[in-house]
């Protein structure tokens, strides 16, 4: 199996996904992205595109070394985001040629179950609160939002206010100490 093409998508309003073909119809997704600079990665996941064209998508270690060392200059966010999302993409591959989940092929499950969060936004207290409420209801014990708006390095007290209220309207809807259980 060899590497055919590798398609770069941008997906507002800030990731950009790997998608990488092989000779044999199978294909892997990655997300590779830097939040606000998903155009950059984009860009380097397209250069290194010439490395990997022809290459066996089974050779992770080997692809992600000559990705990583075969530059003069190494590591920093954009470089190490865009060989994240090819290295995704080749696991994918490799977990469809297997017909295996990728843990398994990494060494097996590590855990029965994972504590997660929802996301609530954090535009309006109203919203939040609703929000953290349907979440909670859902069986939800730990949400993540936005509790301001963009702020400057010094900016008004009322935006402070305003996040204060949606942290309050959360506390009042579902309870104390930030538990939603």
């Amino acid at each position: 199996m060899k590497i055919s093409a590798i398609n770069t998508y941008l997906v507002r309003p800030r990731w950009c996904f790997v998608e990488i073909e092989t000779d044999e119809g199978i294909t892997g997704w990655g997300e590779a992205v830097i939040e606000g600079k998903a155009s950059t990665v984009k860009a380097c996941v397209e250069e290194m595109t010439e490395y990997l064209i022809g290459k066996d998508p089974g050779h992770i270690e080997d692809l992600w070394n000559l990705l990583y060392r075969g530059a003069f200059y190494r590591g920093g966010p954009v470089l190490m985001s865009a060989i994240s999302g090819i290295d995704q993409a080749l696991w994918d591959i490799k977990g469809k040629y297997y017909q295996a989940p990728v843990y398994d092929l990494m060494g097996g499950s590590c855990r029965d179950r994972m504590k997660v969060y929802s996301w609530i936004g954090g535009d309006r207290p109203d919203d939040v609160a609703n929000a953290a409420k349907e979440r909670k209801n859902a069986g939800f014990q730990a949400v993540k939002m936005n509790a301001t708006e963009e702020l400057q390095y010094i900016d008004s007290y009322d935006k402070i206010d305003a996040v204060l209220e949606r942290v309050a309207s959360i506390r009042e809807a579902v309870g104390k100490y930030g538990s939603l259980s």
